[in-house]
């Protein structure tokens, strides 16, 4: 992901135990571009061999603030790959109706998928090279894109996604004063084979499930090609800019 290959720069990976965070920090250790992958996870020894692990809890500021502190500076490529749709210990799901919202599920959704990403982004965005390209990317979701809502539900994951979608935008808007070459990113990272889509796969077209090693290419992809003109923006895992 750097644009010279003789000073590569450090790549960060939050949330690196999940299906796309483990496929994304695979990918970049067997591309060679990045000085090292440093993979974060609430569990360190679950991150994939190879990468340089460290710790950190979504939800808690100071651990993430802490986890920061040990990565070194200037990383060229910064992706959170976390997110959360359902958690049945919880009694978080989708809402298929108003009627459905409970306060509390709702604020574990938007923790995990707009407030926690908005904490990493206070904290690592500072440490991006000044002088240099550099992206910070979020794993988000087309359900996030208010245009393109056409169904309804899922109240929760859509809002906190449109608000995360939000929150890009704000960063690539602040980053472009002090980090002119910075290129901040949402990231659709289409269906993927994973926990978190598992009981929502029954109507997709098998050529549109992807495994989490195709999507992990696809991102990558797309984020090798995308330029300052492009911040703050949402993208599709074939490279398409989605409305808000």
């Amino acid at each position: 992901m750097n644009d010279s290959e003789q000073n590569p720069s450090p790549a960060v990976v939050f949330g690196a135990s999940g299906a796309i965070g483990a496929a994304l920090v695979r990918r970049l250790l067997a591309d060679g571009d990045c000085s090292a992958v440093h993979a974060g996870a609430r569990d360190p020894a679950k991150v994939p061999t190879g990468a340089v692990p460290f710790a950190f809890d979504l939800t808690d500021e100071a651990s993430i603030a802490a986890a920061v502190g040990t990565l070194p500076d200037n990383p060229a490529l910064v992706i959170v790959a976390t997110g959360l749709l359902h958690d049945d210990a919880h009694g978080v799901a989708p809402e298929k109706s108003w009627r459905a919202l409970d306060g509390a599920a709702m604020a574990q959704v938007f923790a995990a998928n707009t407030i926690g990403p908005a904490l990493i982004a206070k904290h690592i965005l500072p440490r991006l090279p000044r002088r240099s390209r550099a992206v910070f990317a979020a794993l988000s979701a087309k359900v996030g894109s208010i245009e393109d809502n056409r169904l309804g539900g899922w109240h929760s994951y859509r809002a906190s996604k449109a608000a995360l979608n939000m929150l890009i935008r704000n960063f690539a808007i602040e980053l472009h004063r002090s980090h002119p070459q910075a290129i901040a990113a949402a990231l659709h990272p289409g269906t993927v084979d994973s926990q978190l889509s598992a009981p929502f796969q029954r109507g997709v077209a098998p050529k549109k499930l992807f495994s989490p090693d195709q999507s992990a290419g696809y991102l990558l992809d797309v984020l090798h090609g995308l330029t300052p003109a492009d911040s703050g923006g949402l993208f599709a895992w074939d490279g398409t800019r989605l409305p808000y």
